[in-house]
């Protein structure tokens, strides 16, 4: 038996020809079918034309997957930092007069909390957490002194409108400084001062 060349004639292909493509991968199997094991193998020139071919093919796939993965990128890190940008503006910390705002208002609901409880020593404690937070708003508006009754002495009273709720609240606070357990603190007395103190946060806006 001869021996079968098969040979492919026609111009060089300088792109994706699907048809041409399948054509020389038929020609290769049906030469390896047919003929002597020399066909297939001895068809170099189509073999090498369909090597060609196939690495042609894949380098143009993984040009479109490579692209697809590139653009996937840079969609998604937009996406992120667009996301990442709405989280900050929900999240964002808040400016510190807001901030010290809401710690007032934290403090004058626990002091809150201590006078509407049943114990004497609770009314003892909200008074003495006011009185602190008296000193430090009079600090804050400018008032000087060492203590808050230097402070209260400074205070214009056409100005400070409430400052006879601030005198007699901190009376009672000192009262329970100095006399401890001896002085009575009734309930009726415990809430009058807190509303002396409230009275007085209330007109530098703290609560």
């Amino acid at each position: 038996m001869g021996t079968t060349t098969v040979t492919t004639t026609g111009p060089a292909v300088h792109f994706i020809n699907v048809e041409y493509f399948f054509r020389l991968l038929y020609d290769l199997i049906f030469g390896l079918h047919i003929g002597s094991v020399n066909v297939g193998i001895g068809n170099t020139s189509g073999l090498v034309t369909l090597a060609g071919q196939i690495w042609l093919f894949i380098s143009v796939i993984a040009w479109i997957v490579a692209l697809g993965a590139c653009w996937a990128l840079v969609y998604y890190t937009t996406r992120y930092w667009q996301l990442l940008e709405q989280e900050n503006e929900r999240y964002t910390t808040i400016s510190e007069p807001e901030a010290h705002v809401q710690v007032e208002h934290s403090r004058w609901a626990y002091i809150k909390q201590l006078i509407e409880s049943p114990q004497e020593s609770d009314w003892r404690q909200a008074i003495i957490e006011a009185d602190i937070m008296l000193d430090e708003v009079l600090t804050r508006s400018g008032y000087q002194g060492n203590t808050i009754g230097d402070k209260l002495k400074t205070a214009n009273p056409d100005r400070f409108t409430t400052i006879r709720n601030a005198w007699d609240a901190h009376t009672v606070r000192n009262e329970i400084a100095h006399s401890g357990s001896a002085y009575q603190l009734t309930n009726h007395a415990a809430f009058r001062t807190i509303q002396n103190y409230e009275a007085v946060f209330r007109q530098f806006n703290e609560i």
